[in-house]
């Protein structure tokens, strides 16, 4: 096993995906509702583990206007379900089953669900949302990129 701690940066390295990223990020979440958005970039980047995501994310919410309470009940969601709306709930189940992809396969239950309570446009891009931000929470992860320097804007 090696001890290196060095990691490539991929703006650097290969600005052309890192571009293609941001464009995609730019187009991930047109029409979805900002809080909802930024509820669903934290979850992911939880469960991946991304520290750097998990806080950029969290406090683009509070920029937003939300409370840090609905951020901190975020991991047990389920046992807090009175701070989140139906659709809230619908979107965090779809992005765990989207995010954790290999253990069920985004069972068609937690699907229909979010396809209840979103329609068919929103749907497709909560879809390419949730996509989008397991892509960067994998950039974020691999590069090891350090939380505590983002500033929202």
């Amino acid at each position: 096993m090696s001890t290196t701690t060095r990691r490539v940066k991929l703006a650097n390295l290969v600005p052309d995906f890192y571009q293609a990223m941001i464009a995609l990020d730019a187009v991930s979440d047109a029409g979805i509702d900002p809080k909802l958005a930024h509820l669903v970039r934290i979850r992911t980047s939880q469960l991946n583990g991304c520290a750097y995501c998990t806080d950029m994310h969290s406090l683009d919410l509070l920029h937003v206007g939300d409370d840090q309470q609905r951020i901190t009940l975020l991991p047990v969601w389920r046992e807090a379900r009175k701070f989140y709306s139906e659709q809230e709930q619908a979107a965090l189940e779809l992005t765990e089953a989207i995010t954790l992809i290999s253990v069920d396969h985004v069972p068609d239950e937690v699907y229909d669900v979010a396809a209840n309570a979103f329609d068919d446009k929103d749907l497709a891009q909560l879809i390419a949302l949730i996509i989008t931000i397991n892509a960067w929470t994998r950039i974020g992860v691999t590069g090891r990129m350090e939380p505590g320097h983002y500033k929202p804007s």
